[in-house]
C-alpha cells in the first residue's frame, strides 16, 4: 500500500523559511515523479513544484520560482520543499503526490496524495 507522509509545516513570519518533507513507502518509485500541491481555503489546488524521482528534472509554479526548490533523497525515499522567503500568499494546506512518469502541473494526473500539512505565514 503506498504512502506518503508529510511533515514540516508551521507558523513562520513573512521572509522566513520551512523545508517540508514528504517520505514515500508501499512502493518501488524509481520512474515516478513527485510532485507538490497546495490549498488555500476557499480555493482550487494549485500546482507549487515537481521532481522527478532521478531528480535531474524539476518544475515550479511562476509564483514560488526563486524561492522554493525541490530536491529528493532516493536512499531515504524522501521529496524535500525548501520554502524561502515565505509570503503571506503562501499560506495554504501543502500536499506531496506521485505519479507515473514524467513531472507534470495537472493534479488530476497524480495518482496517490499525502494528508498534507498546514504552512501559515503570518506575522
Amino acid at each position: 500500500q503506498v504512502q506518503l507522509v508529510e511533515s514540516g509545516g508551521g507558523l513562520v513570519q513573512p521572509g522566513g523559511s520551512l523545508r517540508l518533507s514528504c517520505t514515500a513507502s508501499g512502493r518501488t518509485f524509481s520512474g515516478y515523479a513527485m510532485g507538490w500541491f497546495r490549498q488555500a481555503p476557499g480555493k482550487e489546488r494549485e500546482f507549487v513544484s515537481a521532481v522527478s524521482w532521478s531528480g535531474r528534472n524539476t518544475l515550479y509554479a511562476d509564483s514560488v520560482k526563486g524561492r522554493f526548490t525541490s530536491s529528493i533523497d532516493n536512499a531515504k525515499s524522501t521529496v524535500y520543499l525548501q520554502m524561502n522567503n515565505l509570503k503571506p500568499e503562501d499560506t495554504a494546506v501543502y500536499y506531496c503526490a506521485a505519479r507515473l512518469t514524467d513531472i507534470d502541473r495537472t493534479f488530476r494526473t497524480y495518482a496517490y496524495w499525502g494528508q498534507g500539512t498546514q504552512v501559515t505565514v503570518s506575522s
